[in-house]
């Protein structure tokens, strides 16, 4: 992890120093703007800072403008960028090598000796955050136009290598009040959510290593022990990505900046709804706000919202890496939510027994929604028929 390496203690042990000392707000931005310079070319490189420097020169550039056909160009360019880095060497090796394998193998070999092994450092992100603003200026709202406030919000160094996804309408505010006057209450917020932070991930560590010393003998393992392994699986992804987004939080808090929080006791949901409200919020906001929203929402009748959410549930998929597992893994939530959306209006009275059934046992309800969700966590990290198997598995005694 990043925020344990000896050369990122050391640099936050120099900057917060710098930071709380200085009381000129100018300073302080100049001290924060440098910070997170050093912090995107040290882990990004050169080769991963000059295409996203391009890209947000543009985006700020095109912002400043109310031209919504720029604006258009613009969310086009970002979104170009994001498939070309990550996703086209995956979308090339599918699809044009499922028509025409040798014509796929030969692009995708292409494509390898063209772009780097690894996209540019949390490349997904800054084209997430770069989309909402020119879609938010397209809606009408003010553009960022000094820019080092742009350049704040572009590279902020807590929330840009995992998030949270900022909105810049709350960030920008934000980012001004922490420069004129840090409080000591909210460092010690900030070093209080830092060190949950870090128990979590030390936690999560320790579960990685037990799962990947015994996934290989699931089949093997007694039927309690298969259920403790899925347990361990689903808190391992809940430990590790909530703990780095309470580290990337407690650090914007040691500053004085709020950054929402992410995660919200998601296996206490009673449905997928619910869950979804609690997991991932900055993605999950995003995807409803930038996705589902325009694609018609709920607006169109039953059969448009339940194919708007498969199309947002699938990129909400793919969005955590090129690979047909998580595109399932995204349709098997999508899916879910519909189901949990709509099985009040199964007809014969079967829907509405059901809901009532589940707003009598609350505990009923909180039980599905858990293992739907910790079922589909073996499909967010194997192959789909060997989860399967490892779900068929938890019922054979």
């Amino acid at each position: 992890m990043i925020f344990a390496t000896y050369w990122f203690l050391a640099f936050a042990a120099v900057f917060f120093s710098l930071f709380w000392l200085v009381r000129n707000a100018t300073v302080r931005l100049g001290l924060l703007l440098a910070a997170s310079a050093a912090f995107q070319i040290h882990y990004a490189g050169a080769a991963g800072v000059l295409p996203i420097a391009l890209l947000a020169v543009l985006v700020y550039f095109v912002g400043l403008t109310s031209n919504k056909a720029a604006n258009t160009l613009g969310i086009v360019v970002c979104v170009g960028v994001l498939a070309t880095y990550k996703y086209s060497i995956f979308l090339i090796s599918s699809l044009v090598g499922g028509v025409h394998p040798e014509l796929g193998a030969r692009l995708t070999d292409m494509a390898r000796h063209t772009l780097p092994e690894t996209p540019p450092l949390a490349v997904s992100f800054f084209v997430f955050e770069f989309v909402h603003y020119l879609v938010d200026r397209r809606r009408g709202t003010p553009a960022i136009r000094n820019p080092f406030h742009f350049t704040a919000f572009a590279i902020f160094f807590p929330t840009l290598v995992a998030g949270p996804i900022k909105r810049y309408e709350q960030f920008i505010p934000s980012v001004q009040r922490a420069i004129a006057r840090v409080s000591p209450r909210d460092v010690m917020a900030g070093v209080i959510q830092l060190c949950f932070g870090f128990l979590k991930k030390l936690a999560a560590d320790n579960l990685t290593l037990w799962i990947e010393s015994t996934q290989s003998g699931y089949s093997s393992l007694p039927l309690e022990g298969r259920w403790i392994f899925v347990t361990a699986v689903a808190f391992r992804i809940l430990l590790d990505f909530s703990g780095y987004s309470d580290i990337a939080i407690g650090l914007a808090r040691m500053m004085g900046v709020a950054i929402p929080p992410n995660f919200n006791w998601p296996y206490l949901a009673t449905n997928i709804r619910d869950f979804w409200h609690r997991w991932h919020i900055s993605l999950s906001s995003w995807i409803r706000d930038y996705v589902y929203i325009p694609l018609g929402g709920n607006r169109h009748g039953n059969f448009r919202r339940f194919l708007n959410g498969l199309v947002a549930f699938s990129l909400c998929g793919l969005w955590h890496g090129p690979a047909w597992n998580f595109v399932l893994w995204g349709l098997y939530h999508g899916i879910g939510l519909s189901i949990s959306n709509a099985y009040r209006q199964i007809p014969l009275g079967i829907g509405a027994g059901v809901g009532r059934a589940l707003d009598r046992l609350p505990l009923l309800g909180w039980c599905i929604t858990l293992l739907f969700v910790w079922f589909g966590w073996l499909l967010f990290f194997y192959p789909a028929t060997q989860a399967w198997q490892m779900v068929k598995l938890l019922f054979v005694f």
